[in-house]
């Protein structure tokens, strides 16, 4: 059993002070209580504890090329796909012990940044030339074998990736690391849920379709019976040629298409859907899916700019990730998406409500939103809950004074994520004092696997 004791929290029934929290062996939470004044204080000692969110969406070998793609290519305007056919160079590279040593780096760096889970959409399955390795799921045992390491809670999800367009054309030259038909497919789902298996309290699997690009609707059908129980996930409406290449194969824009064609419900994340027209928007939010929102990357790659007021107004629901971890940092996301509206809309805190500041708006949407897209039982800090929590340093700077809301709001809008002192992870204590207990060993493997990559672009 542990003890956390916290001067302020954020609990199941609001703001609180003098809260202690015990966490069962199970790494579940058994009590919250408000304690009288005066009573010994024990266990860890925290200023200002909140529940954890989920990232919710991450490819986690993108971290190691962070930095390497910010020159103008040939093509007069630089796109998403001009960066992509520098993503297939680098990953040709990719061997699974650099694989293993960057997962682990990247999900230390989301716990050190208050992430308590990782959902690893994860599509990077075979040798270089496309050659299977002789056990299936070799590259997914690597994320688990990071993951077993990191003590984060992971959400494993092994992606299908069939054709290189709408039309059923092969696949890229590039792409051939991808590739899965539905046989082996469902083979390399079955060896990777039984890695997940050995994990601890926390972990779970789900499975991903690439894209509407990427797998057949025939195929599209037949991927929520894998994973029976856990979330669903499909990039969706990211790219404007995207929606141009579905609407010419199939005769109707991505989200039209699904909403049409697919039983879309609450096991659903739909990643980025920057390019939603106003009724695609609402039809998607009636649904009760999840989008994964990445807005530092879909900054960087200049995707677009997600529809999140009338997203949020139509009741829809949403997640936070990193996408290609070009930087992980969880009040940067949130900062990011909110930004942008702002900047769209030449507004202010634009995506507020009549009850709630901004950030706590936003927080209380991640923590929800980010549990259904992980297929997490993490509800906050509640009885019954999964101890995924995370504290903020008090003493900062830009927290001083600060109590309630307002806290999430500096925190969010007027600080980083070096507020973040401690994480637990399903119960497990692994960022302490803002740094992760086996931080130095991480970052040792990190080292040597970036420098033998050097100059993969």
């Amino acid at each position: 059993m542990q003890v956390i004791w916290a001067e302020q929290a954020l609990t199941g029934t609001g703001w609180q002070r003098d809260v202690r929290v015990e966490i069962a062996d199970d790494g579940k939470i058994e009590t919250v209580e408000t304690v009288e004044a005066g009573r010994p204080r024990e266990g860890e000692q925290v200023g200002i504890l909140l529940p954890s969110p989920a990232n919710a969406h991450s490819h986690a070998f993108q971290r190691a090329m962070a930095g390497l793609t910010e020159r103008r290519g040939p093509d007069p305007r630089d796109t998403f796909w001009t960066w992509r056919r520098l993503m297939y160079r680098f990953l040709d590279r990719l061997t699974p012990e650099h694989v293993e040593a960057i997962a682990a780096f990247v999900q230390m760096e989301m716990l050190e940044a208050g992430y308590s889970a990782n959902v690893e959409f994860h599509y990077l399955h075979h040798q270089r030339g496309g050659q299977p390795y002789d056990r299936l799921s070799e590259m997914s045992d690597r994320i688990v074998a990071a993951a077993a390491q990191t003590g984060i809670s992971l959400t494993l999800l092994p992606v299908h990736y069939q054709y290189g367009g709408c039309d059923k054309r092969g696949l890229e030259d590039g792409q051939s690391r991808f590739g899965t038909d539905l046989d082996l497919f469902a083979r390399l789902f079955e060896d990777a849920k039984e890695a997940v298996g050995r994990l601890p309290a926390g972990a779970r699997i789900g499975v991903a379709a690439h894209s509407l690009r990427a797998v057949a609707p025939e195929s599209l059908s037949l991927l929520p019976t894998l994973a029976t129980e856990g979330p669903i996930h499909m990039h969706l409406a990211e790219q404007g040629a995207e929606v141009e290449e579905t609407q010419a194969a199939w005769g109707k824009r991505p989200v039209e298409w699904l909403l049409d064609n697919a039983d879309v419900g609450e096991r659903w994340c739909l990643i980025h859907c920057t390019q939603m027209e106003p009724h695609e928007t609402r039809g998607l939010a009636r649904t009760g899916a999840v989008v994964g929102l990445c807005p530092i990357t879909e900054s960087n790659l200049g995707d677009g700019i997600f529809d999140g007021v009338r997203w949020l107004d139509a009741g829809g629901r949403i997640a936070v990730g990193s996408d290609s971890n070009v930087r992980i940092a969880l009040s940067e996301e949130l900062r990011t998406l909110d930004y942008s509206q702002r900047l769209r809309d030449r507004s202010r805190a634009a995506l507020a409500s009549a009850e709630k500041s901004t950030g706590r708006r936003l927080f209380d949407l991640v923590i929800q939103g980010g549990a259904q897209a992980a297929g997490s039982e993490c509800e906050g800090i509640a009885a019954g809950s999964w101890c995924s929590l995370l504290s903020l340093d008090q003493s900062a700077v830009d927290l001083v004074a600060r109590t309630g809301d307002t806290i999430l709001d500096s925190f969010i809008f007027a600080a980083d994520d070096r507020l973040v002192d401690n994480v637990w992870s399903a119960g497990r204590h692994v960022v302490k004092d803002g740094i992760h207990v086996h931080r130095d060993a991480i970052v040792a493997r990190y080292l040597a696997a970036v420098g033998q990559l050097a100059d993969a672009l």
